[in-house]
């Protein structure tokens, strides 16, 4: 089975010490809805991202790149930060893979270099808060069904209308990666497919909500963004090119996003299986610990199978990146479907074995049970992954 290398082993203790050290202890405020952009900022600090982006801009300066920054993380390392972070809490990583990983690796992968100076390398480094804006009330699952649209109206120039909801790090952003329907007089509605805009707070006519009240990810501040004739020219137009092809831009996205999942899902997995198994040790009855009970080792088992089987699905997608092979948006899909189902499956469990104790915020079992269940509905719910699965087998067959 393909495993973390000792320098991998190393950089996850580091990553443990430091959530462990800053994050653990803000959980509880945090939960309560202090926004976590704080403590973000120390960790964009611990990981040299500032140095690293102004780096990469340097470079392209001067013209030793296309102008187009592609993401030169390590793999292994960012997915090793997902999972640390998950363990502790989830909604802190949604949090910060949304405005670091959606909003501004979309900006540096896809903008010009003027606007990856000017918004890019601010997001990455939480100088500004970045959002990543598609969903609408009408439109979850069918992100290309929106009806936010960009009217042209002259040369260069724009106007937006429209919503979006349930935006991770929207009541807070300053720097928003706004999908619309370019409208263009003389051409069919709809015909064209979104573009990508890049916003920022203050524009006449966009606002947003206050954080939505959820079940779980209460780190995750989520909310609403209005478009009320926004103007924008052709440099908020990511890539400030109407021929730029967002479709094929925000499937990228959605194979990043449901494969990323998988990360998290290892975190939640390994965390509530490690406080169950230390609590069945634990806690006697009959004067004998829970452990020995069969029924409780058959839960133990079930939780650890499911942690094997996502870990080997993460390992297999880091070697599949790493050596630059490609996947399917319904292999992505697949993965995302699995482990996001097997992730609520162990919660459960988790509840379970802890008895009327999982069911008391004191043991944060529950919590991760309430963070789990969004990983089921955002980027795609399950019945929407089962779609893609399925169409794709129906037309393409079984691989070899």
């Amino acid at each position: 089975m393909f495993d973390w290398n000792d320098e991998h082993k190393q950089i996850r203790a580091m990553f443990r010490q430091f959530i462990r050290q800053e994050i653990a202890p803000q959980d509880d405020a945090m939960e309560a809805g202090e926004p976590p952009y704080a403590v973000m900022r120390k960790l964009t600090e611990m990981l040299g991202i500032r140095e690293r982006v102004q780096k990469m801009l340097d470079r392209a300066a001067r013209g030793e790149s296309s102008g187009r920054l592609a993401s030169q993380t390590d793999p292994y390392l960012a997915a090793l930060l997902a999972i640390e972070l998950s363990r502790q809490s989830p909604g802190f990583a949604l949090a910060f893979g949304a405005a670091l990983g959606l909003c501004g690796q979309t900006i540096l992968r896809r903008g010009t270099l003027a606007q990856q100076q000017r918004w890019g390398a601010a997001v990455m480094c939480l100088d500004k808060i970045g959002c990543w804006a598609i969903t609408e009330p009408d439109s979850g699952s069918d992100a290309f069904a929106m009806r936010t649209t960009a009217k042209k109206v002259g040369d260069g120039r724009y106007v937006l209308s429209g919503s979006k909801t349930f935006i991770t790090n929207a009541p807070y952003a300053d720097v928003l990666v706004v999908y619309a329907k370019l409208v263009i007089p003389g051409e069919e509605p709809g015909s064209r497919p979104p573009q990508a805009f890049v916003l920022e707070r203050g524009m006449p006519g966009l606002s947003t909500g206050k954080p939505l009240e959820k079940m779980g990810m209460h780190s995750s501040p989520t909310g609403e963004i209005f478009l009320e004739d926004v103007e924008a020219t052709r440099e908020h137009l990511l890539g400030e090119r109407e021929s730029e092809p967002a479709r094929g831009q925000v499937v990228d996205v959605f194979k990043g996003e449901r494969t990323g999942v998988a990360h998290m899902c290892l975190g939640i997995i390994e965390r509530v299986l490690e406080d169950s198994l230390a609590y069945a040790k634990a806690r006697h009855t009959w004067g004998s610990p829970i452990a020995s009970y069969q029924l409780v080792q058959e839960k133990l088992a079930r939780m650890m199978i499911a942690r094997s089987n996502v870990k080997n699905i993460v390992m297999k997608q880091l070697f599949a990146e790493t050596n630059g092979v490609d996947i399917s948006l319904a292999e992505a899909s697949a993965q995302k479907l699995y482990c996001t189902r097997a992730t609520t499956d162990v919660c459960l469990e988790a509840i379970q074995i802890h008895g009327g104790n999982g069911y008391m915020r004191e043991y944060q079992v529950e919590r991760f049970m309430r963070d789990a269940k969004l990983l089921q509905i955002g980027g795609g719910t399950d019945e929407i992954q089962i779609l893609h699965v399925a169409q794709d087998l129906i037309a393409n067959g079984l691989a070899s």
